[in-house]
């Protein structure tokens, strides 16, 4: 048997899982983005026709669950992390997979938004973790000639779900009627038929997500462990993370928590805006810093301890914690770029045509379509070009794609003007996700890369929280035209929008700081 999980049939079982694992990752993303419009709206009361008012509660609290599964990802992106360094790569992807698959299918089952906001944190803890440790996984067991490849096809993976959850949705909508009349053959009660299948049958959607949790004993069976991992185990390496440690994730969680409360925090009237944004931007601030503080903390621990016994320099930490800032930058500005901004295209269709045509469903689908190949263009060319060049020029591309799909469409028409403006921004965007599995793992050493890459491209999900936080106040505060630079831009989603996209400026700075590692081993 052990042979059998060894060579060839080991790395083709690794990848297989590693790419099932992302695919269900992208559904998991892609189911509340093109269902939590109707889930707000339903769990709100607010029926099939809600009123300008109501639209912009449904953004605003859309926004706070975004965030919330963000925070989650985040926090389970170091505590997974965590788990994948001190138990292995595999026995840690199967206990994420479970929790992102169960939390999600009981998300199904609210009766409040508050209740889906739980349950899609919970949720999200497991899908972070579970792309921080296949990166590692595949990584680590594929020779370095094809980091560029399999960086592509994992970014590929996840928006193939992406894609896969946009079709089973445009093919529930057909089949509602029929579903119900079978639904009520079982014998469920009339008015709990009727709750599955209302707006759209996002409850039916939501429970669908259980799917997932069959991965867990393929993990088992099939998928052997990293042998650099096993390497590391055999040296004694993985015996320095403790589990006390975690003590500072928990902590550290509390950082985000606050940045989620002081957005939603419903402020009295007699408060000036001035304050109100004095007030959350502090709230930001240091919710930022206790979540920095509080997820480096295992990390701090474990190279001390592995510094005192092997006499290691003391400049490890540094050059470890400044590479997990340094990829948490690189992450935060992908991921704030897509969930503030061309993650919301779905919803824009869905107001624009109210709610005809299928139109939130084929935009998810082509935005899903563009992904896919902006990924694996992008994996390829920074393993060509170089890293620090591709990451640039996603960014100019990214800004440039995302102010055409929200100021070039006033109105979903037929559809093909629009989807088409929907592909090209998901394939710029969505470029990042294909470059940042081939980059980050090349900056940590095997003993620290499940936890650093995880903390580096999940502590991002923060800074993505607090821009979707954003996007549904200023959807909310400018719900009308507005004319900026003698340009007028459309208010409530394109404006929110685009302004948020402006974040790729930053990163066209930014990546200048990162070291170039094109034609690099991976760090042993």
């Amino acid at each position: 048997m052990e042979t059998a999980k060894t060579g060839n049939f080991g790395k083709w079982m690794a990848l297989i899982a590693a790419l099932l694992g992302w695919l269900f990752d992208g559904a998991e993303m892609g189911l509340f983005s093109m269902v939590g419009r109707a889930a707000i709206q339903d769990l709100m009361g607010f029926g099939t026709s809600p009123t300008k008012e109501q639209e912009g509660l449904i953004a605003f609290y859309f926004g706070i669950v975004i965030a919330v599964f963000l925070v989650g990802a985040a926090t389970g992106g170091v505590l997974f992390g965590w788990l994948g360094d001190r138990i292995g790569r595999v026995r840690a992807m199967s206990l994420s997979v479970l929790t992102y698959a169960l939390f999600t299918g009981l998300c199904g089952l609210v009766k409040r938004p508050e209740q889906i906001a739980v349950l899609r944190f919970i949720a999200a803890l497991g899908m972070g973790g579970e792309w921080s440790l296949g990166v590692a996984l595949v990584m680590e067991v594929w020779p370095n000639r094809s980091r560029g490849l399999m960086a592509g096809l994992i970014g590929a993976a996840a928006n193939v779900g992406y894609f896969l959850v946009g079709i089973v949705g445009l093919g529930l909508n057909r089949v509602l009627e029929t579903l119900k009349v079978w639904l009520l053959a079982t014998g469920l009660a009339e008015n709990s038929v009727d709750a599955l299948v209302a707006f759209k049958g996002w409850r039916l959607m939501m429970l669908l997500g259980c799917t997932p949790a069959l991965l867990t004993f393929f993990f088992r069976v099939f998928v052997p462990e990293s042998h650099k991992w096993e390497q590391e185990k055999g040296s004694g390496s993985t015996s320095h993370w403790q589990t006390r440690d975690l003590l500072g994730v928990l902590i550290g969680a509390i950082g985000p928590g606050l940045i989620v409360f002081v957005w939603a925090w419903k402020f009295s009237n007699d408060w000036s805006s001035g304050e109100i944004a004095a007030v959350r931007i502090a709230g930001s601030v240091v919710g930022l810093a206790i979540a920095t503080y509080g997820y480096l903390w295992p990390v701090r621990r474990y190279v001390a301890r592995y510094t005192a016994e092997r006499g290691a320099p003391t400049a490890m930490s540094r050059k470890i914690i400044g590479r997990m800032l340094l990829a948490a930058g690189l992450s935060g500005i992908a991921l704030m770029g897509t969930w503030a901004s061309t993650q919301s295209a779905p919803n824009w269709a869905d107001k624009l045509t109210g709610g005809k045509f299928n139109s939130r469903e084929y935009t998810q689908i082509f935005l899903a379509l563009g992904a896919c190949f902006g990924t694996i263009v992008a994996a390829l060319a920074g393993d060509k070009f170089g890293r620090r060049i591709v990451y640039c020029l996603m960014c100019i591309m990214s800004l440039a794609s995302a102010l055409w799909l929200f100021n070039m469409n006033s109105e979903y028409g037929e559809g093909w003007s629009f989807l088409t403006s929907v592909f090209i921004a998901g394939a710029c965007t969505a470029s990042f996700y294909g470059w940042l599995p081939l980059y980050l793992p090349e900056l940590f050493e095997t003993n620290v890369r499940a936890t650093g890459q995880g903390f580096g491209f999940n502590f991002g999900r923060i800074l993505a929280a607090v821009g979707a936080l954003q996007g549904g106040v200023l959807n909310t505060m400018f719900p009308n035209d507005q004319v900026i630079f003698g340009m007028t831009f459309k208010g409530g989603y394109p404006l929110a929008c685009s302004t948020m996209s402006l974040i790729y400026l930053i990163g066209i700075a930014f990546i200048w700081l990162a070291p170039e590692t094109k034609g690099q081993p991976l760090p042993e």
